[in-house]
């Protein structure tokens, strides 16, 4: 067994000591064959049940799911660690040091006089910091890792600041319009409807973001909503007796109807 202190209480250099425990020669042998891309997509289920975790309000949980981001934080840095490139320290001086940089209202000499304006200075220190010497580099920053819906709000809104934007709401929803248009015409044989569903999509989302709301928490609302009359329809037919397998598509329309009644 690993020599290693049982404590009631544990802190963050516990964890960073078992982390070298887990990926030690003697170590876990699932632990010691992970490399970055095989946990990629550990990192960021994780950061969405820490995102359900604030939705639901429950601060056990969200301390709990917070550890299992931590600890992919710490995992991370190990590998990085054990070939001598950087470790935990590192890492932490990076985002001291990048927070400084772009706090100059509180740790420099720069007077603001709204969040509007300290945002704004932010994102010219980003630019700076990243030397993004043109509007295209900033799109470019963007991640292609982001879901869909983020990484369109996340452009529009950086177009957006150079001036290339719709004016107002009524001119994004008449977008949408067009983009509908050219997915029936695609439908119909003419043109690719993969992009043209992409278009429409992207033309949604500009719609959203002209009437403030975030798109990706309006489909999870929609989502959310969907499994609840969902259910209410497989109540409904377990009640007459019946399963939704087993009932015709005018009867499932009927009992949909009924759902969306109940909310």
């Amino acid at each position: 067994m690993i020599d290693f202190e049982t404590k009631d209480k544990y802190d963050f250099d516990d964890l960073l000591r078992i982390m070298e425990i887990l990926r030690a020669p003697d170590g876990c042998m699932w632990d010691r064959e992970q490399d970055h891309a095989s946990i990629r997509r550990n990192f960021i289920e994780e950061t969405y049940e820490v995102c359900e975790a604030i939705d639901e309000g429950d601060a056990e949980h969200l301390k709990e799911e917070l550890g299992d981001v931590l600890l992919q934080v710490v995992f991370h840095t190990q590998m990085e660690k054990e070939k001598g490139v950087f470790d935990i320290g590192d890492v932490a001086d990076g985002i001291c040091k990048k927070l400084i940089f772009r706090h100059p209202h509180i740790f420099g000499d720069v007077a603001v006089s709204s969040t509007s304006e300290i945002l704004r200075n932010w994102d010219d220190l980003k630019r700076a910091e990243k030397h993004q010497s043109t509007d295209t580099a900033a799109l470019e920053s963007v991640a292609k890792s982001l879901p869909g819906l983020i990484r369109a709000e996340k452009l529009q809104k950086k177009a957006a600041k150079v001036g290339f934007d719709w004016e107002d709401v009524a001119g994004a929803l008449s977008k949408v319009d067009e983009e509908l248009a050219e997915v029936r015409q695609a439908m119909a044989g003419h043109g690719d409807a993969e992009e043209e569903l992409g278009d429409l999509l992207f033309a949604v989302v500009n719609t959203a973001r002209h009437l403030r709301v975030d798109p990706e928490r309006a489909l999870e609302k929609t989502c959310d909503k969907f499994v609840r009359r969902f259910a209410s329809m497989e109540q409904q037919a377990k009640e007459a007796g019946s399963a939704l397998s087993e009932l015709s598509l005018a009867e499932l329309d009927v009992l949909w109807e009924r759902a969306k009644q109940q909310g």
